[in-house]
């Protein structure tokens, strides 16, 4: 749960209000307000947060020159991230990313090396942000471990690119791996899934539920259908004369 308090005047309210829960709190920056506060005062109570606190500022009008977007610590420092692709053509995966991240002041750059450099980083975990995938069936089991294990998370090459290492994942890979039935295995694989998005260790993608295709209504195919693998297109698909024969035919 997020959770923001605002018109944050004094340190002591912000600390309160991060005791109790608060996951960022607000300062407002417009000075007619009655609750308002200089920028001065704003980032001598930040500099006195846990780092893990988010912090906001509220202005009302301002010109967009008046606002300074960048998203800095306490130094100063801009917060930047760098993707980094294997090919030009996978850049097209994170370029609409750009504009979003740097409405929030975070600044953006996108690394395109050939693919034994892009190899050693990932194996040395030497990047920010890369687009990667785990294929999974419908009976998940050992290769868990490798994905998303604290084992796995010291051993360069594992596909645990994201170097997890969490005892409840670990845990609940091991009730996955150990399943006595299918609803223990659905039940245990779904938790999973739920802890592995609460850490928002990834942002996920292709989250669309289908595949299109496109091809000529010339084949038949079974009433009952795999439920993944393009409907098994063309494996148990077959060529239907009847359906041709309707089709306009090439000059």
């Amino acid at each position: 749960m997020f959770v923001k308090i605002c018109g944050i005047t004094r340190l002591t309210d912000a600390l309160h209000a991060v005791e109790q829960g608060a996951t960022a709190v607000g300062f407002v920056l417009w000075p007619a307000s009655p609750r308002a506060v200089t920028v001065e005062r704003a980032a001598e109570i930040i500099a006195e947060l846990p780092s893990n606190v988010m912090t906001v500022g509220v202005f009302v009008n301002e010109p967009k020159a008046g606002v300074d977007t960048k998203l800095v610590n306490k130094n100063g420092e801009q917060l930047t991230v760098e993707f980094l692709a294997e090919d030009p053509s996978t850049e097209r995966f994170v370029l609409f990313y750009k504009p979003s991240l740097e409405r929030l002041g975070i600044g953006v750059s996108v690394r395109t090396v050939d693919s034994s450099q892009y190899e050693n980083r990932l194996r040395q975990w030497d990047f920010d942000i890369v687009i990667s995938s785990w294929g999974e069936s419908l009976s998940p089991g050992n290769e868990q471990r490798g994905f998303w294990g604290s084992q796995a998370a010291d051993q360069p090459g594992s596909r645990n690119v994201v170097g997890i290492k969490n005892p409840a994942v670990d845990a609940l890979i091991d009730r996955v791996i150990f399943a006595k039935d299918r609803d223990e295995l659905v039940a245990a694989t779904r938790a999973l899934d739920r802890v592995l998005l609460w850490n928002y260790y990834v942002v996920p993608q292709w989250t669309y539920g289908k595949v299109r295709t496109a091809r000529w209504d010339r084949f038949g195919r079974p009433q009952t259908l795999p439920k993944y693998g393009n409907s098994a297109f063309p494996t148990v698909w077959w060529w239907d004369k009847d359906k041709a024969a309707k089709l306009p035919q090439r000059s």
